[in-house]
């Protein structure tokens, strides 16, 4: 009997989940199966995945064969990486301890992959919520600066019309303009006292004399 590992569909709609299960090739999608050995939540990030890995692995040396999605979860689970390790023990490359410490190695080096992934993306998240957060506070000021400037608006088009008040002057200083001389006026010279000349009649007593 041909047989297969698969996913069967379970969950609600738009919320689906998957159980990962060993089913006769020839059964329908939703129908019978052999066996379930695992569950598979895509809804969830990173992924959920649980996996029996020795029943995984013992169909797996059973001939049974995965579709590609299941197989993309083995190989990750590396349920496909200590199968080929045991080839190797089968046809006498390596013993069972060295493909034990081979196989721990490999584990070792997902879960560092795993870890830096994890933090680049936790980093990128990081990133992404503060860029959302500045953008958000820039509409903000934006929409405050404009409700402000509507508001004055509005208080300048509603507030009465106050009578021009005319600012004083400020006096300017006088600028004295000069005086035209005035000509001056000539004092009327004093008249000398003529001498009076003696009447006619003294010269005539004096000449009798």
């Amino acid at each position: 009997m041909a047989t297969k590992l698969r996913l069967q569909r379970r969950g609600r709609k738009n919320y689906p989940f998957y159980q990962i299960i060993v089913a006769d090739s020839r059964a329908p999608r939703d129908g019978k199966y052999i066996e379930r050995i695992g569950s598979y939540n895509p809804n969830t990030n990173p992924a959920t995945i649980t996996l029996d890995f020795e029943r995984a692995l013992y169909w797996l040396q059973t001939g049974a064969q995965p579709t590609d999605t299941v197989r993309n979860i083995l190989s990750n689970e590396g349920v496909l990486m200590k199968k080929h390790l045991l080839g190797g023990v089968a046809k006498g490359a390596f013993d069972e301890a060295e493909a034990e410490k081979r196989f721990d190695a490999w584990k070792s080096n997902k879960l560092q992959e795993e870890r830096s992934v994890s933090s680049r993306e936790e980093e990128a998240r990081r990133s992404e919520e503060k860029a959302r957060l500045e953008a958000e506070k820039e509409v903000n000021k934006s929409r405050a600066e404009a409700l402000a400037k509507k508001k004055a608006e509005e208080e300048a088009a509603n507030a009465p019309e106050e009578p021009a008040v005319e600012e004083p002057k400020a006096e300017e200083p006088a600028v004295e303009e000069p005086k035209a001389e005035e000509p001056k006026a000539e004092e009327p010279k004093a008249e000398e006292p003529k001498a009076e000349e003696p009447k006619a009649e003294e010269k005539k007593e004096e000449s009798a004399e």
